[in-house]
């Protein structure tokens, strides 16, 4: 793996850093405690070619690679996790399946409409009682003719409400069967399709977390991806590149939270010197960076094996494994080194503490992570 950074990734983690302290920073508090979900920011994004990193050129989007991805995310979330979470899962899950699964005419339907920003995307396979045991959903698609009707719920959707393009893992089969369930497109407006419960939650208050509700739903065969049967294979994989993302998201964190502690640390005077002096502080500094580096390293080992689509699942599994607990770590450092004001809503590091923890849960526990990986070791 090359670990010089080209010219092209610089400008590309350049022009994302740019945006973030124009238009995110100011905001990030306003938008947090009041649980606004910014349309704004994400159209704005897509002018910027960032809604569609690496969709190709002929399908409206910018044509990079995961390690362009993986900079744009990090750098959105060294300012605010939440537009990096809801960036993240509008690229990598939503866009990122109809581009891995969908056809030449899906492609060419709803690629550029994401990759513009003119559409923001959905992604739901997660249930209520189906967290991890996905084979056991209660959303059903059954085929009538040429249409397919979906009922059910889908739960923990980051834009269950606004999404306007949403891809859906449905059973098509018997619970807990082989090959039990299928993926469709559908769209905001559809009949029988609509937002529901929006979650109040600890942190990432800023990207929409919400219900879709499918009752009695009819949508086109042509708008389901590949196969009958192929929708759980097809998010296994989706899922892989997502925990890249997860990884970058929590690197960001991660840094965000560690460039706040320093130059902390360096301001803050106790016993007529910076406090950073002090062993107890210089240690959690040096820990936290020393586990950042390392992380960054499994990260981008990931992305690169996806850009040259070589099985990288153990990898992206030990990325957003390692990546998210590090994110965790690193929070509550920064917070202990800001002392009594780290627990205050003045400082950045509040923020980051709270928004630290959906890193060890979204896209598959912690606890899944360490199965995923173990099948992976045990393979040999």
């Amino acid at each position: 793996m090359d670990f010089a950074t080209d010219e092209l990734t610089q400008q590309v983690g350049r022009t994302a850093r740019d945006f973030a302290n124009q238009y995110i920073r100011p905001h990030v508090m306003e938008w947090d405690e009041s649980q606004c979900f910014p349309h704004g920011v994400f159209t704005e994004l897509g002018r910027l070619g960032l809604m569609g990193v690496v969709v190709p050129e002929e399908y409206g989007g910018s044509g990079l690679s995961y390690i362009e991805y993986v900079t744009v995310i990090q750098e959105i979330s060294k300012v605010c996790g939440s537009i990096g979470l809801s960036l993240a899962a509008h690229n990598s899950l939503c866009t990122g399946h109809i581009l891995a699964f969908g056809n030449e005419t899906q492609k060419k339907k709803y690629l550029p409409r994401l990759a513009s920003g003119e559409a923001l995307g959905a992604w739901g396979l997660t249930e209520a009682n189906t967290g991890s045991d996905a084979g056991n959903m209660r959303c059903t698609a059954v085929k009538e003719g040429e249409e397919w009707v979906l009922n059910g719920t889908k739960n923990w959707i980051t834009h269950g409400i606004s999404g306007h393009i949403a891809v859906v893992v449905a059973r098509t089969g018997e619970p807990r069967a082989r090959n039990n369930a299928t993926a469709f497109i559908v769209e905001r407006g559809t009949a029988g399709f609509s937002g529901g419960k929006k979650e109040n939650k600890l942190g990432m208050r800023a990207s929409e977390t919400a219900e879709m509700i499918f009752d009695q739903c009819r949508i086109p065969d042509a708008n389901r991806l590949g196969d009958v049967g192929d929708g759980f294979r097809q998010a296994l994989a989706v899922l892989d590149g997502g925990r890249i993302s997860i990884a970058a998201l929590s690197l960001g964190i991660a840094k965000g939270a560690l460039e706040a502690a320093l130059q902390y640390s360096k301001e803050r005077h106790q016993f007529d010197q910076p406090i950073c002096n002090f062993q107890g502080i210089s240690f959690k500094l040096a820990d936290m960076a020393t586990e950042i580096a390392a992380a960054e390293l499994l990260t981008f080992q990931a992305a690169d094996l996806k850009n040259r689509h070589l099985p990288m699942t153990r990898q992206a599994a030990m990325a957003k494994y390692y990546a998210s607990e590090v994110a965790v770590r690193a929070a509550n450092d920064a917070v202990q080194i800001f002392g009594g004001y780290g627990y205050t809503k003045d400082f950045p590091v509040e923020k980051f503490y709270r928004d630290s923890k959906l890193c060890t849960i979204g896209e598959g526990t912690s606890e899944i992570q360490k199965i995923v990986i173990a099948r992976e070791v045990l393979k040999g």
